[in-house]
């Protein structure tokens, strides 16, 4: 019979730079043990107390190490891991501990190029190799929802401090006058106007529109009621009784506890302007790739067809594409399961489409399921960047039952989508050297009362194939809601600098030294000077507490004719679905043999969709081959 035995292992850090070192070590009969030490150039920290078996029995059991090494300064500091040969992914080296090890203080060493491996019996080592640069922050995450203003969010948090919207704020429609109020309804009937016409009507003024290439018109956020009343650019207009709220916010403590907790635990950016006045996908492109290559507007079915390669590209490169160039590793994640949503029977598998799959050079092969995203974090981790995205519900019809947090949909979702994330990261071996950022693409028609101001404009050769409106892109967008969470960050900080989604990129570029992709990002701020403190926090919460779903305001669910005649409605030339169409589309493209002949041939098919209920089939029949594709290679 096997005998459990422990063994002690100390690590030297053979760099001439300060060294956060992980070392993992498992085995099939005793799991896994960790731990994380920050080193001094020579010094030998630890113990890690490993657990392993030997005797009759023990002999198929075999030992992995693993180490990652984020050295902070010196001659080479950068993120390493070893090579390993093992696993999935395969960073562990097999190295059996014996009897001669039991009971036994160990010592290792690693280096940038070498990770030894020393025991009683002997000693092997694996090389090293570098994942990215250096910094005081080791793991960048973010997380971006979908359609809420500032205002919307946290206007009545009762937070002190912010520069936000109070019940004297109004808008006027139709001799109405529409207040500011408390409660915001935690769904809209109907889908409030974000597209490039509707935006420019809400900051400048019913009637007010945009000359194209040329100034944007004087800004007073007096449209958004007028707007909403009128608007049909994402659906029909709502009831006359449902107007005025537009201009509510939500309580925050009590309807949206997760958020209301990490602003006051942490750091609220009260500034932060979506990065053009218009609506979802070129906003997140700008997250991107600091340039929307000229798109101001939803991409239309047409458009999308034309696109090159297959896949959205900018003049300069994505921020992954640079990444690949710098050797700096990335991971994406999606809702995938829809594991958060408060009634998942209402959404489906077609919310589970990552929009940053629509670029060149990513796939849907590179998302990973947000289920695995504990498991991932207590294993070796040694991506300095992480994007992760919500599950959009049912975008054939009304975003129902997704974690995106659309205003047609609840916040229910994206609480718990939230919390997940937040809660997987605080109880992780790599909180301490952590950023996460939480941020929203774009308002969603939603009322916000700071006036954005002017905007560099990318300047990196975009043509104007995509720029419906002539924009010139020296305009923010409305306000969003943006949370910065780190141990490294006060506690209660309230942040009044000017943002945009492209500070994310200045930020990773300034922590890991890589050069701007455009001038948008080469001028944005950056989020460092939050990093305030010189060691990590202990009073972080670890579990946060999503909503009450008792809570909920019950939805009027579509009758069986009501849904079918919705169905049969065109594919709409504006919103969100055209755009999920066109990842579908490339996909299809990848799945096949990639000549000319299977492109035109999948753009041949893309373009016998013509209803939403043809959008749904295609995309689920897209999602059969994704999925049959997995089983086979499995």
């Amino acid at each position: 019979m096997a005998t459990q035995q422990t063994a002690y292992v100390n690590i030297t850090n053979n760099t001439d730079g300060h060294a956060w070192i992980q070392l993992f070590h498992q085995n099939s009969s005793n799991d896994q043990q960790s731990a994380m030490w920050l080193a001094s150039p020579g010094e030998t920290v630890g113990p890690l107390s490993v657990n392993f078996e030997t005797g009759y029995g023990s002999y198929t059991v075999t030992d992995y190490w693993c180490v990652i090494l984020r050295v902070q300064d010196g001659s080479s500091p950068g993120t390493y891991i070893n090579t390993g040969g093992i696993g999935d992914p395969q960073w562990y080296k097999e190295c059996q501990l014996q009897d001669t090890d039991a009971g036994q203080t160990l010592t290792f060493s690693v280096s940038t190029t070498t990770f030894d491996i020393n025991e009683e019996r002997g000693e092997t080592s694996d090389s090293m190799v570098y994942m990215g640069p250096g910094s005081p922050i080791t793991n960048v995450f973010v997380v971006m929802l979908e359609n809420h203003s500032f205002d919307n969010m946290f206007a009545m948090s009762g937070i002190s401090g912010l520069t936000a919207a109070t019940t004297a704020n109004s808008n006027s429609y139709n001799s109405t006058t529409y207040n500011v109020a408390n409660g915001a309804p935690l769904s809209m009937p109907t889908d409030p106007g974000h597209e490039f016409p509707d935006v420019v009507e809400q900051l400048a003024g019913q009637g007010a529109s945009y000359l194209s290439g040329g100034a944007y018109p004087a800004i007073s956020n007096s449209g958004f009621a007028s707007n909403y009343a009128t608007t049909t650019s994402e659906g029909p207009t709502p009831p006359a009784s449902d107007i005025g709220d537009i201009m509510c916010c939500y309580t925050t403590s009590t309807q949206l506890p997760v958020a209301y907790l990490l602003a006051t635990n942490f750091a609220i950016c009260d500034h932060w302007f979506s990065s053009l006045p218009g609506p979802t996908w070129p906003n997140r492109f700008f997250l991107h790739g600091a340039s929307s290559s000229g798109l101001d507007h939803s991409p239309t079915p047409d458009e999308i067809a034309e696109w090159e390669a297959m896949g959205f590209t900018y003049p300069n490169g994505s921020i992954y594409q640079a990444m690949n160039k710098a050797n700096i590793s990335y991971r994406f994640y999606a809702d995938k399961d829809n594991q958060f949503s408060d009634d998942p029977q209402n959404g489906s598998s077609l919310g589970a489409i990552p929009q940053v799959s629509a670029l060149d050079g990513v796939s849907i092969w590179d998302i990973h399921n947000l289920a695995t995203f504990t498991d991932d974090l207590q294993n070796p981790y040694p991506y300095p960047y992480t994007f992760i995205e919500p599950n959009y519900g049912d975008i054939s019809t009304n975003y129902e039952g997704g974690s995106s947090q659309h205003p047609m949909d609840d916040v229910y979702g994206g609480e718990g989508f939230i919390s997940y994330i937040y809660e997987t990261i605080r109880n992780s071996p790599i909180w301490n050297t952590s950023l996460l950022i939480i941020t929203y693409d774009e308002h969603g028609g939603f009322y916000d009362s700071v006036a954005p101001g002017p905007a560099v404009a990318p300047d990196d050769g975009s043509s104007s194939t995509y720029n419906q409106y002539g924009f010139n892109f020296q305009q923010y967008g409305v306000r969003v809601p943006a949370i910065v969470v780190s141990p490294l960050i006060s506690a209660g900080t309230i942040d009044h600098t000017v943002y945009d989604h492209t500070s994310v990129l200045a930020t990773i570029e300034n922590l890991f030294r890589m050069a701007p992709l455009t001038q948008r990002d080469a001028n944005a701020n950056t989020l460092n000077h939050l990093l305030s403190l010189s060691s990590a926090r202990t009073d972080c919460p670890t579990k946060l507490t999503p909503p009450s779903v008792s809570m909920k305001k019950q939805r009027q669910v579509l009758s069986p004719e009501a849904l079918a005649a919705k169905m049969a409605e065109p594919i709409p030339q504006s919103g969100n679905l055209p755009g999920f169409l066109h990842i579908m589309m490339k996909t299809d493209y990848e799945l096949s043999g990639r000549t000319e002949a299977d492109k035109k041939a999948a753009i041949e098919r893309f373009k016998q969709v013509k209803t939403r209920g043809q959008a749904k089939d295609y995309i689920l029949q897209v999602q059969s081959k994704v999925a049959s594709m997995r089983t086979s290679i499995k």
